[in-house]
């Protein structure tokens, strides 16, 4: 005698938010460099290859950046329709920098560095052109940054200002005040 499992039933009208973003692929002629350029920059390791395919993960998802070896696919160029940037959040300023750093040591530095308000991020280009942000979050709550999104000065500058990463490097390392760090305008050409 088997016994009848419990009826389901599913949500059919209202959104059901994803549980997480999962991963990404990417096609690419430039196999090697980019699974090398994706193990340097995140601290990747492969989980799965075998020439066609490179699965990497970073953490605790079973992949978060799959590689597809296309030779022959064309580059994608920054007039064409798709995906901007992808972008990849720290746990705090000190790791941000410390990859800065670390990355600068590998030939590997920022096209673009910007203190968006909601956070202070590092523009890089992989070796197929495409952007990666490395970013940290400067409010330590949704609603604080939530808030500030919602502000005057984020309404009249939804960009951000520019920073020199050596310098926010170098106030960091001198001790300066967390607060201070991430405040717009604080690591400026100009300072």
């Amino acid at each position: 005698m088997t016994s009848k499992a419990a009826r389901r039933s599913v949500e059919r009208v209202q959104a059901i938010a994803p549980a997480k973003l999962a991963h990404f692929v990417l096609r690419t002629p430039n196999f090697e460099a980019m699974r090398g350029w994706y193990q340097s920059v995140l601290g990747a390791k492969a989980v799965f290859e075998n020439g066609f395919l490179c699965f990497m993960t970073y953490d605790d998802e079973h992949h978060r950046v799959a590689l597809i070896n296309m030779p022959d696919a064309p580059i994608r160029g920054d007039a064409t329709a798709g995906v901007d940037h992808i972008a990849f959040t720290f746990e705090d300023l000190g790791g941000l920098l410390g990859t800065f750093t670390r990355l600068k040591s590998e030939n590997i530095e920022p096209y673009w560095c910007i203190n968006h308000g909601p956070t202070t991020s590092m523009y890089y280009r992989d070796p197929d052109g495409n952007q990666i942000e490395l970013q940290v979050d400067n409010f330590s709550t949704l609603e604080e940054a939530n808030a500030f999104v919602g502000s005057s000065a984020f309404q009249e500058n939804p960009i951000g200002v520019e920073f020199n990463p050596e310098r926010l490097l170098e106030r960091y390392e001198n001790g300066d005040p967390m607060d201070a760090l991430i405040t717009q305008g604080a690591a400026g050409e100009e300072q």
